[in-house]
């Protein structure tokens, strides 16, 4: 997709939540959440109170999903038209599609900051799976496969080494991590999802169309 040039911070108060698009210091970060709930633009108080309709709501969800993998209008799209041709439930597949792209897979991992580092790491070469070199920030990742950097002087990156060497951190429970190796281990679990979206309104959205 084409680089998002809005500023990350008013896309995180265009939805009013924390969008994890980009990194903080401690002060930035209570700044941010300060005026997380303010909408950029004039008289923004008064348009956060007004009534939306179901439609509008369901637009905002989509939105977040877009803004917060940094996918472009036709990819979300086409993501649902793939969902709605699968058998099971749309909603399930939606967040395992999302889940499962290797930018995100790479951001999971702990091994970049936000999602638009891991797509940067992948389309710059940085990133192996399976041992093999892969440039492709959108492709999919099964069960059993292995994330590593390409070169391991990637790890000794200061931004990177800094996340790397964090005590106790919480990955998902379909990914591991030993040293600088990461692994798909399961299937995404929906009931784990934490992003703040609904991603059932999303579904309902690209159905009205």
């Amino acid at each position: 997709m084409g680089r998002i040039l809005t500023p990350k911070n008013k896309l995180a108060r265009r939805e009013g939540v924390d969008l994890s698009l980009k990194t903080f210091g401690t002060k930035a970060q209570a700044s941010l959440l300060r005026r997380i709930s303010i909408i950029p633009g004039k008289k923004s108080a008064t348009r956060r109170m007004s009534k939306t309709s179901d439609y509008g709501k369901q637009l905002r969800e989509k939105q977040k999903v877009k803004r917060i993998y940094g996918l472009s209008e036709k990819a979300l799209k086409r993501y649902y038209e793939k969902a709605v041709k699968t058998h099971g439930n749309t909603y399930n597949f939606l967040i395992n599609e999302m889940e499962s792209r290797l930018d995100n897979v790479v951001f999971r991992l702990k091994m970049a900051p936000t999602r638009a580092a891991a797509r940067q790491l992948v389309t710059h070469g940085h990133i192996k799976v399976n041992n093999q070199r892969i440039n492709v920030p959108s492709l999919s990742l099964q069960k059993g496969a292995k994330i590593e950097f390409f070169n391991p002087k990637t790890a000794e990156i200061p931004y990177i080494k800094e996340l790397l060497d964090e005590k106790n951190q919480q990955l998902p429970k379909w990914l591991k991590r030993a040293k600088n190796v990461g692994e798909v281990v399961d299937q995404v679990s929906t009931e784990d999802y934490a992003e703040p979206v609904n991603m059932a309104a999303v579904v309902e959205f690209y159905s009205k169309l």
